[in-house]
């Protein structure tokens, strides 16, 4: 067993922990990456249509009226001092980018272009046509690459984290598997901060990569720190039909329409004011509600970009145009797209402040993992990228300060120890006929079916009977490959095991919350309720592996909750 040691380890190689890195090399620590993948193809490549930024200039408005659209979207669950965070210092986020080099969409007269995302009152998105994230990715990652701007920085690049390391009540490193030996390492660091992204492939269908199961989310679980708003599950309104891919915000941004199977214009019953670009859980219902009332075609209603014009969907919207053509063939300036709601993001996650610090000394959470809660129940478009960029900075920011003077400490094998047995556990077991994959697409489609858009409890309760009957098949089920380099089946198994507790979190707290708000329609609770359910569910394991259920008071600053409309 080999022991490496660092000031900061960051665990995920996307926006968020890339932010994080090059803000704590700023900063003079000795930082480290682990990333299951390279980074560059971490999930926010998926990120299409943009990112908010208030503050700059005229089109970006006021920080104000950014930070209130969001509250209003998030069903004022969102805290309202970590959305000021957001909003005051997004801007400046958004304008360092392109300092950087991120080449974003230009007006004639030569200024950052900017379209209108769903939930806001104007057009406030600046974009790179339509691969934003990957845009941004690119650029963070040549930044950190930079031999003139930093000291070279370790990239433990395809190692695959397994647990957090907790000594005498402070998180210091991780354990990781070197995918291509297949050996575990202990990497220690005075502090790690999670940037694993969410966990939409809990769910079937989802937008989501292959490689978004929760990790970070159940490890931090399993150490004690504490999970909030799990319940709060987005969907995306425009997934395409038979891929689950995502169909960006940016075409409605652009003006593109919602249509059943009448050719109806819908949305002018369920958001009269801002039709397609209200909130994405008001869209969402709309769409599931015209289909489950028979105004679909084949469980599906359409985009409508024809009236755009060949000449602005090739500028602005080229991948989309190059996604329908490949993926299902359908030319989008001249047919209707088949589109439905799909998983997208969570809300919910590692429980930090507005600095990312868990309240396990040594531990910060930031971008999807991470519940600050800016989001609340349900995300504004387009301030996913802020969000990554925004805490990813002040998490490691606050973290390098607070890690001076502090030692490492000797990391004892029984660290390590626990998880090669774990890992020997699984190698040594039979095939039994059973597979990981199909537990994972069991688990996906039951988490669709009965935790969904709409959620009753007979539903929900069958749920946590699936879950169980789930969770015994995992710990019977074997791998085909019992090798040690590239072991894939191994690291799906491994993988498995944490999208099932994320499962059971989202299942538990969607029970718990008897009320509509955002993301999370109860049928048998149609109303939000602010007097008992003004709060966020936190989720926290005990040191005897019990679970503790609790509650946090949303913070109010500015913004009293008021009936939302569209």
């Amino acid at each position: 067993m080999a022991v490496y040691e660092h000031d900061v380890l960051v665990i995920g190689g996307g926006l968020a922990g890339m932010r994080a890195a090059i803000a704590a090399q700023q900063l003079g620590a000795d930082v480290a990456m682990v990333s299951k993948v390279h980074p560059v193809r971490s999930h926010s490549n998926a990120a299409q249509g943009g990112i908010n930024g208030p503050g700059v200039g005229e089109d970006g408005g006021p920080w104000e009226e950014h930070a209130f659209e969001t509250t209003k979207a998030s069903d004022y669950l969102g805290d309202q001092d970590a959305i000021t965070v957001l909003a005051q210092d997004g801007g400046g986020e958004v304008l360092q980018m392109e300092h950087w080099g991120v080449v974003f969409s230009r007006k004639p007269d030569g200024r950052m272009a900017v379209r209108r995302f769903g939930g806001m009152g104007k057009a406030r998105t600046f974009f790179v046509g339509a691969i934003t994230g990957q845009a941004i990715l690119h650029v963070l990652y040549e930044q950190l690459m930079h031999p003139a701007r930093f000291k070279a920085m370790r990239m433990y690049e395809e190692w695959f984290v397994t647990s957090l390391i907790v000594d005498d009540g402070q998180c210091r490193g991780c354990v990781a598997l070197n995918i291509r030996t297949g050996e575990l390492h202990a990497i220690t660091a005075k502090a790690t901060i999670v940037c694993t992204g969410g966990l939409g492939r809990v769910y079937e269908p989802s937008t989501n990569a292959l490689i978004c199961t929760g990790d970070g989310i159940a490890q931090a679980y399993r150490v004690g720190a504490p999970i909030m708003d799990m319940e709060m599950v987005q969907i995306h309104p425009t997934t395409l039909k038979g891929t689950g891919v995502l169909i960006t915000e940016g075409a409605r941004g652009e003006g593109a329409y919602l249509l059943n199977k009448d050719g109806e214009r819908f949305m002018q019953k369920y958001a009269p004011n801002m039709m397609e670009l209200a909130s994405r859980d008001v869209v969402s219902r709309a769409e599931q509600t015209e289909i489950d009332e028979g105004r679909d075609v084949d469980g599906c209603v359409f985009l409508d970009m024809r009236h755009l014009g060949e000449q602005l969907i090739k500028e602005r919207l080229e991948e989309i145009y190059e996604i329908a053509r490949d993926l299902v063939n359908i030319d989008i300036a001249k047919e209707l797209l088949p589109i439905l709601p799909g998983v997208h993001y969570i809300m919910g996650g590692i429980k930090t402040d507005v600095d990312g610090l868990t309240p396990v000394p040594g531990l910060y959470s930031a971008g999807e993992a991470a519940c600050v809660s800016v989001h609340g129940a349900n995300r504004v478009g387009a301030n996913s990228l802020l969000d990554t960029l925004v805490f990813g900075r002040r998490a490691a920011e606050h973290a390098v300060p607070w890690l001076q003077g502090k030692a490492f400490r000797p990391v004892p094998e029984s660290v390590v120890e626990k998880d090669r047995a774990m890992i020997r556990g699984i190698l040594d077991r039979p095939m039994n006929g059973d597979r990981v994959a199909k537990i994972r697409r069991d688990m996906g489609v039951s988490m669709s079916a009965n935790v969904g858009i709409f959620r009753v409890p007979e539903r929900l309760n069958k749920q946590v009977d699936e879950l169980k009957a789930l969770r015994a098949r995992y710990e019977k089920v074997g791998v085909e490959d019992k090798g040690k380099v590239f072991n894939t089946d191994l690291l799906f198994h491994i993988e498995l095991g944490y999208m099932l507790d994320c499962a059971d979190m989202i299942t538990k707290s969607a029970i718990e919350r008897k009320e509509s708000r955002g993301a999370h329609t109860r049928l048998d609770y149609p109303d939000r309720n602010d007097a008992e359910w003004l709060k966020h569910i936190v989720l926290t394991k005990q040191p005897d592996g019990s679970e503790k259920m609790s509650y946090l008071p949303v913070t109010i600053t500015q913004w009293q909750p008021q009936e939302r409309k569209y």
